[in-house]
């Protein structure tokens, strides 16, 4: 007997606390709009923003390491032609900690606590704004104890110059650590289908202590929707060329698993995509997926999974499919592992 969808219930599409603020339960990741997923147009990038706006989105992620600063102050255009009210409804988020070079994808990590106030001044610039909604440490250097850099980020918040503060890609011990010298709105990590290595530990410890969980890349980089060409078909200076997930035998196991993931969702009515985010925002009431768009047309279809509602039976059988550990091959190259903690607290 086939599982048929729950009907679109508004109740599961009502706000979701973060940084102190209720917004929409689905954000923007707004990376892709500078680099790593091939060419960027600015209009075009802008014109999705703004759209998002219009469609209810209110959190907005992005970071100083994207387009080397390029992001931030895309973002920062939306925002200054916002009106005031419109500008308060909006939650945006940035990071600091990935220092990088001009056309290379390797990276050093700094945490120091004089580094974490010069990105902060330097990303208030662009933003174009006097405060930073929710600010991150976007990957951990442990040879700075993670109590300083909580420390140096609650001056920050005292300073009035961020109202929240969030970790990226940390473990649990880290996260407790940090919470301890200061209240972390939110941890930011890769949650999704196709990477449920946080279920056993983060997820519920994030909700035991209130912190929002946001997920990134909920769809898999884009692999999650079914619509993904080959990686040698992407365009040139696309990222995924070189991530493992993309490539050889495990994108063949892996495209196999999605083409199972799509024939459920044309079994349930409903994209592939929308099946993957509600997925996502089923796993807790703190959970917030951040899925990317360059364009429009994608916009609209990401949003409207916050109003899909999922029974135990699609819950299982989606958890059946894409079991933890079942995505074949790494999901970030040598280079990328750089400042993202185990679960023992330890780089990885």
């Amino acid at each position: 007997m086939s599982i048929r969808p729950a009907p679109s219930d508004p109740v599961s599409a009502a706000p979701r606390p973060l940084a102190g603020r209720p917004v929409f339960p689905v954000g923007l990741g707004c990376m892709g709009m500078s680099e790593f997923y091939g060419a960027t147009d600015d209009a075009e990038s802008l014109a999705t923003l703004r759209a998002a706006v219009d469609l209810g989105v209110q959190h907005f992620d992005t970071a100083d390491t994207y387009g080397f600063g390029h992001n931030e102050q895309l973002v920062g255009r939306l925002l200054a032609g916002l009106a005031a009210a419109d500008r308060q409804r909006l939650t945006v988020a940035t990071k600091f900690g990935i220092v990088r070079e001009p056309g290379r994808y390797e990276r050093r990590i700094d945490n120091t606590p004089a580094y974490i106030r010069a990105a902060c001044e330097a990303s208030l610039r662009r933003l174009g704004t006097d405060r930073i909604d929710l600010y991150y440490c976007h990957r951990r250097d442990t040879a700075v104890p993670i109590e300083d850099v909580a420390g140096a980020m609650a001056q920050l918040v005292a300073e009035g110059k961020v109202r929240a503060i969030g970790f990226s890609e940390i473990g649990p011990e880290s996260l407790r650590r940090a919470h301890a010298v200061h209240p972390v709105a939110a941890l930011q990590s890769e949650f999704s289908l196709w990477e449920r290595g946080l279920e056993t530990e983060l997820l519920p410890l994030t909700q035991q202590l209130g912190v929002a969980l946001v997920a990134y890349s909920p769809l898999g980089r884009g692999m999650l929707t079914g619509a993904l060409p080959a990686a040698s078909e992407l365009e040139e200076g696309d990222f995924r060329r070189a991530l493992p997930r993309f490539n050889g035998e495990a994108a063949e196991a892996n495209r196999r698993q999605v083409e199972a993931l799509k024939a459920l969702a044309a079994q349930w009515d409903l994209p592939a995509t929308q099946l993957a985010l509600a997925w996502a925002l089923h796993r807790g009431p703190h959970v917030l997926p951040i899925p990317g768009a360059r364009r429009q047309t994608h916009l609209t279809q990401n949003v409207g999974a916050a109003g899909v509602v999922l029974d135990s039976a699609q819950m299982a059988a989606l958890d059946r499919l894409f079991s933890p550990g079942s995505a074949a091959g790494a999901r970030y190259p040598d280079a990328g592992w750089a400042g993202i903690e185990g679960a023992d607290g330890l780089p990885r």
